[in-house]
């Protein structure tokens, strides 16, 4: 047995970015641990990222091109050889554009799990020359990244190491114990110093160990919190008159928008007593440092712009900014002042189809043309994004052609026309930077490609030469790919760095002065005059504004679907064998008759889901919770939490809004509670 160690990196949805050593034996993975390569990883990685391998090898995993024999959502398909399956492809794709328009073609991915090699690279240029039509990728991060831009130019934040030197820290819609694990460490050496931790969120997501106190807000109404912190400011005498007139432009919006939520109002909107903001905001108030960990929970609704943006006004108006341990921290990712044109080209002048919206696309409830070939990669978003029954009713469209690139069969793929076998950040190459830690790291592949799985740019270079588009997408080689991956990165990095550094060291960090930025010290907005834009023009009228949620009696339960410690999204989802559960508070279980463990219908007009029940007072009364990206066959219903909600927009940014989702929980009658079949067998290919 020949048994190696391996450097690489995590380039999956995560803040953290962290470095691995792979064992691989006789050529193939068999264990994952963290490396000290990257220092926040300290040796230690989630376990999620353990598991890796049983993806690399197990059932699901795609290893050659498949194309469909059966009827669409079966998943019976039949192997063909790779030149086959491009010329196949290729021939469909000009087919298409040649009778309705490239605008038909639509390119759905999303790629929080790819890097900057494998991600916006060839593909983009391969749509483009298509003349495709382009994507909003508004599912995640819309509304934070429009208020962000809008607001700081998208600053850097607080980095994780610095939350140590805090007295406050307030986590906010932010879930560190399942999607940000690295943070834990210094929130558990903060506290041991003296600062208090506080969670604003409907589910107690944190372990008691690491929390002070939870503020079960109801989903929704982040940004009346946050006003009414702002108004506490003003009235209690805490505004930081100084630093706003400095470095600050329009705190007059944001203050007038305050002044409506006094205690007592703002109390019986959010759920929480008037005492228990009043508490928050004495404490933000008094500590020294204090910083905001803005998560992406709170973005997910009507109101997500408005909260993020109230949210962001706190530290300047409290004057939190300027020492280390204060301020904010969101998406790190615009510190890197990546340039996607420098990767991908110029988009096309080609129309915006906003990736919230596919099933009404795929049903042709959207302006034409209709979209008639789908090519998915690098996203799964039968279980995904919004409006579940429309997307699967628009794939089962027979005059669809749809491709789906993917490592393994997921529920998007069995719908699909043609499967290609995509590698996975192990078998293949990588350049990726982080939007929490501040490096930039590389890693190639540690193992073969499984089958005859390749790497995206691989297959996006031989789809050009099989449709006849030429240009660069097919100068340079791969070698090509990486420089323009690293030349996009405009930030410096410290010592400088070439492809040939970074090959060498794998890592390479941001050049902060000190090492680390400080807010208004040593990183300051990327705008014009340096200065916060705290009524920026571009969010619109309503910015700082609460829209009420239109009440239907018929589904009193708020449904959130918060991320876990099973999966990245939906990837790895295809690992979790047990039955997926409906997470309730018993006072809600018990008035409707429910059991811990029974079967449950959870449901409203769009749809329903049958599972679980699993009660706790770690969640609010009033809302329900299912896992985030969990698969179909987790479910008895084969339907996940997707197929209940709505393809609704956020005002800010067009943002989904998953947590605006109500729903009605019954028990399901004694002789149809049974478990989910959790064995049914993803698809065969012969």
């Amino acid at each position: 047995m020949v048994v190696s160690e391996h450097a690489s990196f995590c380039p999956l949805d995560c803040p953290d970015r962290c470095s691995l050593s792979v064992t691989v034996e006789d050529g193939r993975v068999t264990a994952i641990d963290g490396s000290l390569a990257n220092p926040l990883t300290a040796g230690f990685i989630c376990s999620k990222v353990r598991r890796f391998p049983e993806r690399l090898y197990g059932p699901d995993r795609v290893q050659h091109p498949m194309v469909r024999r059966g009827p669409k959502g079966e998943a019976r398909f039949t192997s063909l050889s790779w030149p086959e399956a491009l010329d196949l492809v290729a021939r469909r794709l000009l087919e298409v554009r040649q009778r309705w328009g490239g605008e038909a073609i639509l390119p759905y991915h999303y790629g929080g799990s790819n890097g900057l090699v494998t991600d916006g690279t060839l593909d983009a240029r391969f749509f483009a020359g298509l003349g495709a039509s382009r994507l909003d990728r508004a599912v995640c991060a819309a509304p934070t990244g429009a208020v962000a831009k809008a607001m700081t130019g998208k600053m850097p934040g607080v980095a994780f190491p610095d939350y140590e030197s805090a007295r406050l820290i307030v986590l906010w819609g932010a879930n560190p114990w399942h999607s940000n694990i690295h943070l834990v460490p210094h929130l558990k050496r903060a506290r041991q110093a003296g600062a208090r931790v506080v969670l604003v969120d409907p589910r107690a997501t944190a372990p008691g160990a690491y929390v002070d106190e939870w503020l079960p807000v109801r989903p929704g109404t982040d940004v009346v919190l946050a006003l009414a912190l702002a108004r506490w400011l003003v009235h209690g005498g805490r505004l930081d008159r100084d630093f706003l007139v400095a470095h600050t432009t329009g705190h007059e919006r944001v203050l007038e928008a305050a002044e409506a939520w006094t205690l007592e109002r703002a109390a019986a909107v959010t759920g929480l007593g008037p005492g228990d903001i009043e508490r928050l905001a004495e404490s933000y108030a008094e500590a020294d440092p204090a910083v905001i960990r803005i998560g992406w929970g709170l973005e997910r609704n009507r109101n997500g712009g408005s909260a993020v943006a109230a949210i962001l006004a706190l530290p300047a108006l409290a004057g939190k900014f300027g020492r280390p341990g204060g301020g904010f921290t969101m998406s790190n990712s615009g510190a890197f002042r990546v340039d996607d044109e420098a990767r991908g080209g110029p988009p096309p002048a080609t129309r915006l189809v906003n990736m919230n919206r596919l099933g009404r696309v795929l049903l042709g409830e959207i302006a034409p043309p209709p979209v008639m070939a789908l090519f998915v990669y690098d996203c799964n978003p039968v279980v995904t994004v919004p409006d579940q029954g429309r997307i699967v009713r628009g794939l089962e469209r027979e005059e669809l052609f749809t491709v789906v690139f993917d490592a393994v069969l997921t529920d998007t793929a069995r719908y699909a026309d043609v499967v290609l076998p995509a590698t996975t950040f192990l078998d293949h190459e990588e350049l990726s930077h982080s939007y929490g830690a501040y490096s930039v790291h590389y890693s190639p592949a540690v193992v073969a490609p499984v089958g005859s799985a390749r790497p995206n740019p691989a297959v996006f270079r031989d789809l050009a030469r099989a449709a006849g588009i030429d240009g660069d997408i097919l100068a340079g080689g791969d070698g090509a790919v990486r420089a323009r991956a690293l030349a996009s990165v405009r930030a410096p990095l410290a010592g400088g760095a070439d492809l040939d550094r970074l090959e060498r060291e794998r890592i390479v960090p941001l050049d902060f002065p000190g090492g680390a930025p400080v807010q208004f010290v040593s990183a300051f907005p990327f705008t014009p005059d340096q200065r916060m834009r705290l009524d920026p023009p571009e969010l619109g009228p309503n910015l700082y504004a609460y829209r009420e949620e239109v009440v239907d009696r018929r589904f009193p339960l708020a449904l959130i679907s918060p991320a876990t410690d099973r999966t990245v999204n939906s990837m790895l989802g295809e690992l979790k064998k047990d039955e997926a559960e409906l997470l309730l508070h018993p006072d809600d279980a018990r008035s409707r008759g429910i059991q811990a463990g029974a079967g449950v219908r959870v449901f409203n007009a769009l749809g329903e889901v049958r599972c679980r029940a699993r009660l706790s007072e770690r969640i609010r009364p009033g809302v329900a919770s299912l896992p985030k990206g969990a698969w179909r066959r987790s479910f008895r219903s084969g339907t996940s939490a997707t197929a209940l909600v709505a393809d609704d927009l956020s005002e800010i940014g067009g943002g989904a809004c998953f947590n605006d989702t109500r729903v009605q929980v019954e028990a399901l009658p004694a002789e149809t509670d049974r478990p989910a079949g959790t064995d049914r067998p993803a698809g065969r290919a012969s």
